[in-house]
Protein backbone atom coordinates (compact mmCIF):
# COMPACT_ATOMS: atom_id res chain seq x y z
CA UNK A 1 0.00 0.00 0.00
CA UNK A 2 2.77 2.49 0.89
CA UNK A 3 4.31 1.51 -2.42
CA UNK A 4 1.39 2.48 -4.17
CA UNK A 5 1.23 5.99 -2.44
CA UNK A 6 4.89 6.40 -3.25
CA UNK A 7 4.61 5.30 -7.23
CA UNK A 8 1.64 7.97 -7.28
CA UNK A 9 3.04 10.78 -5.24
CA UNK A 10 5.96 10.10 -8.03
CA UNK A 11 4.03 10.62 -10.90
CA UNK A 12 2.40 13.32 -9.54
CA UNK A 13 5.49 15.20 -8.70
CA UNK A 14 7.19 14.06 -12.39
CA UNK A 15 3.76 15.55 -14.22
CA UNK A 16 3.91 18.91 -12.00
CA UNK A 17 7.66 19.19 -12.88
CA UNK A 18 6.79 19.17 -16.61
CA UNK A 19 4.35 21.12 -16.62
CA UNK A 20 6.42 24.04 -14.94
CA UNK A 21 9.71 23.73 -16.99
CA UNK A 22 7.36 23.75 -20.00
CA UNK A 23 6.25 26.80 -18.78
CA UNK A 24 9.45 28.45 -17.87
CA UNK A 25 11.20 27.15 -20.72
CA UNK A 26 8.27 28.60 -23.41
CA UNK A 27 9.78 32.65 -23.22
CA UNK A 28 6.95 34.82 -25.13
CA UNK A 29 8.46 37.31 -27.30
CA UNK A 30 8.20 40.76 -28.49
CA UNK A 31 9.04 41.50 -31.35
CA UNK A 32 10.36 45.24 -32.55
CA UNK A 33 11.15 46.91 -35.84
CA UNK A 34 14.75 48.24 -35.46
CA UNK A 35 14.90 49.55 -38.85
CA UNK A 36 11.80 51.57 -38.45
CA UNK A 37 12.16 52.70 -34.71
CA UNK A 38 16.17 53.95 -35.47
CA UNK A 39 15.00 55.68 -38.59
CA UNK A 40 16.84 58.85 -39.98
CA UNK A 41 19.05 58.08 -36.99
CA UNK A 42 21.30 55.92 -38.86
CA UNK A 43 22.49 58.59 -40.65
CA UNK A 44 23.85 59.78 -37.46
CA UNK A 45 27.03 58.07 -35.58
CA UNK A 46 26.65 57.69 -31.57
CA UNK A 47 24.14 55.93 -29.43
CA UNK A 48 20.61 56.45 -29.84
CA UNK A 49 17.54 55.78 -27.36
CA UNK A 50 15.24 52.89 -29.24
CA UNK A 51 12.94 52.45 -26.31
CA UNK A 52 12.35 52.61 -22.50
CA UNK A 53 10.00 50.15 -21.13
CA UNK A 54 9.45 50.26 -17.19
CA UNK A 55 13.46 50.33 -15.76
CA UNK A 56 14.75 49.40 -18.87
CA UNK A 57 16.38 51.78 -21.31
CA UNK A 58 17.60 50.41 -25.14
CA UNK A 59 20.01 52.37 -27.06
CA UNK A 60 21.89 51.58 -29.78
CA UNK A 61 25.36 52.23 -31.46
CA UNK A 62 25.44 53.48 -35.27
CA UNK A 63 28.97 53.70 -36.69
CA UNK A 64 29.45 54.66 -40.15
CA UNK A 65 25.42 54.37 -40.88
CA UNK A 66 25.67 50.81 -39.50
CA UNK A 67 24.25 49.32 -36.20
CA UNK A 68 27.54 48.52 -34.24
CA UNK A 69 25.27 47.02 -31.34
CA UNK A 70 22.39 47.12 -29.16
CA UNK A 71 22.62 48.05 -25.20
CA UNK A 72 20.40 47.71 -22.50
CA UNK A 73 20.29 49.26 -19.32
CA UNK A 74 18.42 48.76 -15.99
CA UNK A 75 17.98 51.66 -14.02
CA UNK A 76 19.69 50.39 -10.96
CA UNK A 77 21.22 46.89 -11.68
CA UNK A 78 22.76 48.29 -14.83
CA UNK A 79 23.82 46.32 -18.02
CA UNK A 80 21.72 44.06 -19.14
CA UNK A 81 22.73 40.93 -20.71
CA UNK A 82 21.32 41.10 -24.87
CA UNK A 83 21.32 37.83 -27.05
CA UNK A 84 21.90 37.92 -30.77
CA UNK A 85 19.37 36.19 -33.15
CA UNK A 86 19.39 35.65 -37.18
CA UNK A 87 16.55 34.15 -39.35
CA UNK A 88 15.22 34.69 -42.42
CA UNK A 89 11.79 35.26 -41.47
CA UNK A 90 10.35 39.03 -40.67
CA UNK A 91 9.55 38.52 -37.12
CA UNK A 92 9.13 42.56 -36.30
CA UNK A 93 5.57 43.38 -37.45
CA UNK A 94 2.79 45.84 -36.73
CA UNK A 95 1.79 45.14 -33.46
CA UNK A 96 4.92 43.71 -32.25
CA UNK A 97 3.59 39.98 -32.17
CA UNK A 98 4.06 37.32 -34.65
CA UNK A 99 1.43 35.56 -36.11
CA UNK A 100 2.25 32.65 -38.54
CA UNK A 101 -0.50 34.54 -40.82
CA UNK A 102 1.43 37.25 -41.42
CA UNK A 103 5.01 36.35 -41.02
CA UNK A 104 4.67 35.77 -45.04
CA UNK A 105 3.98 39.56 -45.54
CA UNK A 106 6.82 41.29 -46.99
CA UNK A 107 7.06 44.98 -47.03
CA UNK A 108 7.68 46.31 -50.66
CA UNK A 109 10.97 47.51 -50.28
CA UNK A 110 12.03 43.87 -49.04
CA UNK A 111 13.30 40.87 -51.01
CA UNK A 112 12.56 37.33 -50.11
CA UNK A 113 15.84 35.81 -48.97
CA UNK A 114 16.39 38.81 -46.57
CA UNK A 115 18.32 37.54 -43.42
CA UNK A 116 17.33 39.75 -39.95
CA UNK A 117 19.24 40.33 -37.30
CA UNK A 118 17.61 40.78 -33.52
CA UNK A 119 19.25 42.05 -30.58
CA UNK A 120 16.94 40.55 -27.28
CA UNK A 121 17.08 40.98 -23.83
CA UNK A 122 14.97 39.42 -20.99
CA UNK A 123 12.38 41.60 -19.27
CA UNK A 124 10.77 41.71 -15.22
CA UNK A 125 8.49 40.09 -16.82
CA UNK A 126 10.61 37.24 -18.44
CA UNK A 127 9.49 38.53 -21.93
CA UNK A 128 12.00 38.45 -24.48
CA UNK A 129 11.71 42.07 -26.43
CA UNK A 130 13.60 41.43 -29.51
CA UNK A 131 14.13 44.32 -31.88
CA UNK A 132 15.05 43.13 -35.32
CA UNK A 133 17.22 44.92 -38.04
CA UNK A 134 18.10 43.73 -41.70
CA UNK A 135 21.32 42.09 -41.90
CA UNK A 136 22.51 45.07 -44.47
CA UNK A 137 21.99 47.30 -41.44
CA UNK A 138 24.21 45.74 -39.18
CA UNK A 139 28.12 46.49 -39.24
CA UNK A 140 28.97 43.34 -37.90
CA UNK A 141 26.69 40.90 -39.69
CA UNK A 142 26.08 37.76 -38.03
CA UNK A 143 29.21 37.68 -35.80
CA UNK A 144 28.30 35.90 -32.92
CA UNK A 145 24.20 35.59 -33.89
CA UNK A 146 22.56 32.29 -33.10
CA UNK A 147 19.69 30.96 -34.84
CA UNK A 148 16.12 32.13 -34.04
CA UNK A 149 13.69 29.73 -33.05
CA UNK A 150 10.25 30.66 -32.23
CA UNK A 151 8.46 29.33 -29.60
CA UNK A 152 4.77 27.99 -30.04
Amino acid sequence: MKMKRFCIATIATLGLFALSVAGFAAKKANHHNGKQLIGEKIKHDGQHVLGKKGPFTTTVEVRNGKVAGLHVKHDKKGDVPVTKYKTDKKMALLGGHPSPFRLAAFEQDEYLGTTYIGYAYTDAEGYEEIYWFPYDMILDGDTGAVMYIPVG
